[in-house]
């Protein structure tokens, strides 16, 4: 898969006042561990995850896990979860390297599930078409955990011999290029649009983050499957 996917590090930091960065922008306040964040174009803000009760998972380049600043296990992360107050109406964010084989990503997943979260927040590196703001809040895309009971196009990710990931939806295979005109076309006469994404674990997070971004430039919702972990 001959692309490239830009990333930005996310600094372990908890200062009073912040300075600009190199492109203008002050980031958002909130300790954290170091991870490089997938680019997307059609992430949305979300704010809150900078509130300092948020919940956020972090998954590191080597797949590690962390609760808040906690290192965890699978297991531990889901004890984690169940032990730690927080609104039931507030969102999961899930801070996952690019890097980082998507196993981890999906064992962190299982456990939001476990939890009774329907929904989590991938937390991205959103590219900027024009001069940035001073400020950027934390940007997102919104996932759905598990299978949906609605008609769905179905993008499956399998890692190849190269180690990269080729594509198939609905089971026909296509190039990367193909993917947002066979969503769409898939999607056409649907007055709901879903794609659900069922990916190899061994491939990196940045490659399911893609299917994501893209399904979201169609307008649909993504669901990834969390079947055979």
């Amino acid at each position: 898969m001959k692309h490239s996917t830009l990333v930005c590090v996310m600094a372990l930091t908890l200062t009073i006042a912040a300075s600009p960065n190199g492109n203008g922008q002050t980031p958002a306040l909130r300790e954290g561990v170091s991870v490089q964040l997938a680019a997307t174009r059609n992430a949305v803000a979300f704010p809150a995850a900078d509130d300092a009760d948020a919940w956020i998972i972090t998954v590191t380049a080597d797949g590690s896990l962390y609760f808040g600043v906690k290192p965890v296990t699978p297991q531990q992360l889901q004890e984690e979860m169940r032990i730690t107050p927080h609104r039931r109406d507030a969102r999961l964010y899930i801070k996952a390297d690019g890097r980082s084989p998507f196993v981890a990503l999906k064992q962190a997943l299982r456990a939001a599930h476990e939890d009774l979260f329907e929904t989590v927040v991938l937390l991205t590196q959103q590219l900027q078409n024009s001069s940035p703001p001073a400020f950027v809040p934390p940007q997102g895309l919104e996932v759905g955990l598990g299978l949906p009971s609605a008609n769905a196009t179905v993008v499956q990710l399998e890692d190849s011999s190269s180690g990269s990931a080729f594509l198939k939806v609905n089971d026909q295979q296509i190039p990367w290029s193909q993917l947002q005109a066979a969503m769409s076309q898939s999607s056409l006469g649907q007055s709901r649009k879903i794609v659900v994404i069922e990916a190899d674990v061994n491939l990196s997070c940045a490659s399911v983050i893609r299917v994501v971004d893209l399904s979201r430039l169609i307008g649909a919702n993504v669901a990834i499957s969390l079947a055979g972990l």
